[in-house]
């Protein structure tokens, strides 16, 4: 009888947040996957894996992002992932926030392009991240965000 395999939940925005989170993959090795993000077209990058696309959003529409709030929801309900790591932006926030209400364990890793401060997205993830991460050591401060490394 062999081990169930963790269903970790793969969260970014589209251009930059997801080519960091595709630096991560081999940390996930032997883990089910399951990609979502803003674009469709990404789908050819994922393998056999599941892929599921959301609508974008951002702060600056609260009917879009209330309705990606909605979809994001019904979605990490069906697939009930054990693990929900993002590397932003709104749909990742909202991931990590959505997902660590239904049980799963959290992940956010801000992303590199945030030299002087956190993301806003990344500001507010860190309430809802077991693991909170920046990739600027001079951002990590005690409570969190923590430093390890950066992706890039």
């Amino acid at each position: 009888m062999s081990a169930k395999k963790k269903k970790i939940m793969l969260v970014a925005s589209a251009g930059g947040h997801w080519v960091q989170l595709n630096r991560l993959l081999p940390a996930f090795d032997g883990c089910e996957l399951i990609f979502m993000t803003t674009e469709a077209k990404y789908s050819t990058t994922v393998g056999d894996n599941r892929f599921i696309v959301v609508p974008d959003a951002s702060r600056w529409n609260k009917l879009k992002l209330l309705w990606l709030a909605c979809i994001m929801f019904v979605r990490i309900l069906f697939v009930r992932p054990d693990v929900v790591v993002s590397t932003g932006a709104a749909p990742g926030f909202l991931a990590i926030f959505l997902g660590k209400k239904l049980g799963a364990k959290t992940i956010w890793l801000d992303s590199i392009a945030n030299v002087d401060e956190l993301s806003l997205s990344g500001k507010r993830a860190g309430k809802y991240a077991d693991l909170w991460l920046t990739q600027w050591e001079e951002l990590a401060v005690p409570g969190g965000p923590s430093f390890f490394g950066a992706v890039l």
